[in-house]
């Protein structure tokens, strides 16, 4: 019989995240087209080689919603883990990583509802909507809510209407 696969026998994927601030204060959140739960999340995604952790959130942003015309708020100050569920470990994340390894930005959008097309070339939201951050926890997969506990926390002050 093989030998279980260990989260401590993989590393930890460099990644970046995103909370997307609208004029209203809501942040944005797209629910994922493979799921294996039921889940929201905010856009994230790989840090590429040779790429800063801000180029790597506006980015993503792009890819996952089709624009990025936001302006970075702040950054977290640290990096924030999170281990992938034993039934994921070895399957999400390419099978590479026992998790991920990010960096937390708060951004406020600067473009409209329009300009949000999830429709982009490797599309990674079924649909997507504006939340209050307190909704944020309830929506999240069980394995992220640490860590979007500690987003919130580093950036619920920012959620208010931008004048």
């Amino acid at each position: 019989m093989g030998q279980r696969l260990r989260h401590e026998d993989l590393p930890y994927r460099p990644c970046v995240g995103v909370m997307l601030f609208n004029a209203e204060g809501l942040v944005f959140v797209g629910r994922r087209i493979e799921q294996t739960v039921e889940g929201w999340q905010m856009p994230q995604g790989g840090i590429d080689e040779g790429e800063t952790p801000e180029q790597a959130a506006l980015r993503e942003m792009k890819e996952e919603i089709g624009t990025n015309n936001a302006e970075i708020l702040r950054e977290h100050p640290d990096w924030l883990t999170y281990d992938l569920p034993h039934h994921l470990l070895g399957v999400a994340l390419h099978g590479r990583y026992r998790g991920q390894k990010q960096k937390w930005f708060a951004l406020r959008y600067l473009g409209t509802d329009a300009d949000i097309n999830l429709n982009t070339g490797e599309p990674e939201f079924a649909e997507w909507k504006w939340l209050a951050v307190e909704a944020l926890p309830r929506l999240i997969v069980p394995f992220k809510r640490d860590t979007y506990a500690k987003v919130i926390d580093a950036f619920q002050d920012l959620a208010f209407p931008a004048n």
